[in-house]
C-alpha cells in the first residue's frame, strides 16, 4: 500500500512540470529545480519545441482542411509542420542554451515553471515577429 503513493504517474508529472529527466537518475522528492547546464537546456528547449507544435498543429490543419482541392497548395501542412519542427531544433537549441549558461553562469538554480515560460516565450516570439512581419509587407 505504501508504494502506491511513492510512484508517480505520468499526468502528475505533467502537471508538476517534472518533465526533465534527472542527471545520473538521482530522486529529488517533489523539488523541481534545475540545477544542471544540460537540465535546463533540455527543460527550456522541449518546452520550446512543444509549445511550438502546438501552434504550427492548428495551422497546418486549417490549410489542409481549406487547401485540399488546390492542386500544389494542398502540400503547405507538409511544410507548416516542418517549420515547426526544424524552427525549434535549429533555432531553440540555441536559444535555449544561452538561457541555460546564463543561469548557470550566474549560479542560479531554475525551477520547471521558469522553464516552461522561457520554452513558450520563445515560441511566442517567433509566433509575434512573424505575424509583424506579415503586416509589414502590406
Amino acid at each position: 500500500m505504501q508504494d502506491r503513493y511513492n510512484e508517480v504517474g505520468f499526468v502528475q508529472q505533467i502537471l508538476g512540470l517534472n518533465l526533465v529527466p534527472r542527471k545520473n537518475s538521482t530522486n529529488r522528492g517533489n523539488d523541481t529545480s534545475l540545477s544542471d547546464f544540460s537540465e535546463m537546456w533540455y527543460g527550456v528547449f522541449l518546452w520550446a519545441a512543444v509549445s511550438s507544435l502546438v501552434f504550427h498543429l492548428p495551422a497546418a490543419l486549417l490549410s489542409l482542411a481549406s487547401l485540399r482541392q488546390h492542386k500544389f497548395a494542398r502540400f503547405m501542412p507538409i511544410a507548416i509542420l516542418l517549420m515547426g519542427i526544424v524552427g525549434p531544433v535549429f533555432g531553440g537549441v540555441l536559444t535555449s542554451a544561452a538561457i541555460a549558461g546564463v543561469y548557470k553562469a550566474a549560479g542560479k538554480t531554475m525551477i520547471s515553471l521558469e522553464a516552461l515560460v522561457f520554452g513558450v516565450g520563445q515560441s511566442f516570439c517567433v509566433l509575434l515577429i512573424s505575424f509583424l512581419r506579415i503586416l509589414a509587407t502590406l
